[in-house]
């Protein structure tokens, strides 16, 4: 399912988030959101799910306006934050989420088993949430995102907090499930996860400074390294405001 953002803007308290962003992502693929923290990353995978409004612009799933009851149903969505019951097992969160998604019993009980499966959480399905660990509860919130197999997943700064040996085996899910047929939009400020993606949108104060597959990006710059680029755009921006 491609996502199609045309000239995207949207303020807070008369405060500029998005600036005119203009971008589409295709389906079957991992695209990256990459910029610092308030760069808007968030309020743009908010805007793509339509969870708010844009002020002008519009974005589409699929040819289809957001925000739309239709496309809900297709997409799934981890937020930075785990939304998360501590006082029930792993096993009742997933169930409560399926029965959000109106999944069929028989069906989500099967559903619930290779989640688990996929997030390697199986011998702890029956573990009350408030005795799992940071990077535990991340591998379950991942889980109900993908409960309902959706075909569209937003993923909002999965790995922050997260140790390099759990981000490994985090980001192997996240191929696993998009081989699966599943496009993927992650947002990080790790710099070099953005090897991980197919494409990445570079933002910077709201702007979007660069979109292209990752390879592209990194062949213009002189180290290799993709910070490069958000070093450019700022200087180029110091530069126009002398």
């Amino acid at each position: 399912m491609d996502i199609q953002i045309s000239h995207v803007s949207k303020s807070f308290d008369q405060k500029q988030v998005i600036n005119d962003i203009t971008f589409s992502i295709p389906k079957g693929e991992i695209s990256c959101l990459l910029g610092p923290s308030g760069s808007g990353k968030t309020t743009l995978i908010r805007l793509m799910i339509g969870a708010i409004a844009a002020d002008q612009g519009s974005i589409q799933i699929d040819d289809i306006p957001m925000p739309h009851m239709k496309m809900l149903k297709k997409v799934g969505f981890m937020p930075q934050n785990d939304a998360l019951y501590d006082d029930l097992s792993a096993d009742a969160n997933l169930s409560f989420f399926g029965g959000l998604y109106h999944m069929d019993n028989s069906a989500l009980k099967k559903r619930i088993n290779e989640v688990l499966a996929i997030v390697d959480l199986t011998k702890h399905r029956w573990k009350l949430v408030k005795h799992f660990s940071g990077g535990m509860k991340k591998r379950l919130s991942l889980a109900a995102s993908i409960l309902h197999s959706p075909k569209i997943l937003f993923l909002d700064e999965p790995t922050v907090g997260i140790d390099p040996v759990l981000r490994r085996t985090i980001w192997d899910q996240f191929q696993m499930i998009k081989h699966a047929g599943t496009t993927i939009i992650v947002s990080t400020h790790v710099m070099d996860e953005v090897s991980e993606c197919d494409k990445a949108a570079l933002l910077y104060n709201g702007t979007l400074i660069e979109y292209d597959a990752v390879t592209t990006l990194l062949e213009k710059t002189e180290n290799g390294r993709v910070e490069e680029l958000f070093f450019i755009a700022s200087d180029s921006k110091s530069g126009a405001e002398r």
